[in-house]
């Protein structure tokens, strides 16, 4: 009598913070597929609870099985990734300095935790300011840099992408255009790496006898986009949460997909010691490669300030690391 035994790829991810972001990620997970494991881990242990509860309830309807559980950090040791979305929100009146220096600290002993577990995956980072704590993760980790991503411009690439095919009346998925810098106001669109199919934008523009300051709208538009959303619903999180289901399933599926995520820079657009949403092919050794742009003389000016803003504020935390 022959025995065969079936090997079932593991597939675990491992989610640190409950909140909106980090459970529209995880529904997001539940409703396609791709994973077979989620843990969750929160400081409020009983949420965590709930949180999973509430969600293995509806494994029934979903694409497929996944096992799903609140935890401790130990369950991160053989995870594949580890996604951290905790971090206080920005209130009123706050700094984004102030922000970033309180949530500089939760990342690091969060960091300390997962790494103490024996974790060697990729750690992907939501928390805000996403560059400043992805470089945060990286450097009290001490991973190497590829293994370790910030969701950068994905969710403003997203919401570009999605603006300019409603103005064209185009499939967004045919919209190839990209939001470089920080996840933040000195974020800029490098125009003149932006294509629909595989026509120029500003030639489409032209053609149409449109004005390409009609672009600058857009762009407003995209970067106004959270002010508008969180004025109205107090926060924002079901965008993110899909953007973040796409890096995970990039990586899980070694998929090496070219996503704006908020990568370390060591050279690249002479550029160093930063991390910053640039284009980057992603698989599963995590940052396979950046995507290095020939950016226009003004587009060059607007990421060396997005960097020097970056890297204002990173002096500012470091003894926080």
């Amino acid at each position: 009598m022959e025995v065969f035994i079936i090997m079932i790829e593991k597939r675990k991810v491992v989610l640190v913070g409950t909140g909106f972001v980090g459970m529209s990620m995880a529904y997001s997970l539940l409703n396609q597929g791709g994973i077979n494991e989620l843990v969750l881990i929160d400081v409020m242990k009983e949420k965590a609870v709930g949180e999973a509860m509430d969600l293995a309830h509806g494994i029934p309807c979903a694409p497929a099985r996944i096992d799903i559980k609140a935890g401790e950090y130990d369950e991160c040791k053989d995870a594949d990734i580890v996604v951290i979305t905790a971090g206080l929100a920005q209130k009123p009146g706050q700094t984004r300095l102030d922000l970033a220096k309180a949530n500089a600290k939760i990342m690091k002993d969060i960091t300390e935790n997962v790494v103490k577990s024996g974790f060697d995956g990729i750690f992907v980072i939501a928390s805000n300011p996403v560059d400043l704590m992805t470089y945060v993760v990286q450097k009290v980790s001490g991973f190497p840099k590829n293994k370790v991503i910030g969701s950068g411009t994905v969710l403003d690439t997203a919401r570009l992408r999605y603006l300019l095919g409603e103005h064209l009346e185009v499939c967004s998925k045919n919209v190839h255009a990209y939001i470089m810098g920080e996840h933040g106001d000195s974020s800029f669109v490098p125009w003149s790496h932006s294509y629909v199919g595989c026509k120029s934008l500003t030639h489409i523009l032209e053609q149409r006898n449109e004005d390409v300051s009609v672009l600058d709208k857009i762009y407003t538009d995209v970067q106004q986009a959270a002010y508008e959303i969180i004025n109205r619903k107090k926060a924002t999180y079901y965008g993110i949460g899909l953007g973040l289901t796409k890096i995970i399933k990039a990586i899980l599926n070694n998929e090496n997909e070219i996503l704006t995520v908020s990568t370390y820079l060591d050279g690249e657009y002479n550029q160093k010691e930063i991390y910053i949403g640039v284009p980057a092919i992603i698989n599963h050794q995590g940052v396979k490669e950046i995507l290095q742009l020939n950016l226009a003389d003004d587009e060059k000016a607007k990421l060396d300030n997005s960097c020097n803003v970056l890297r204002n504020m990173l002096k500012e935390i470091e003894e926080e690391i």
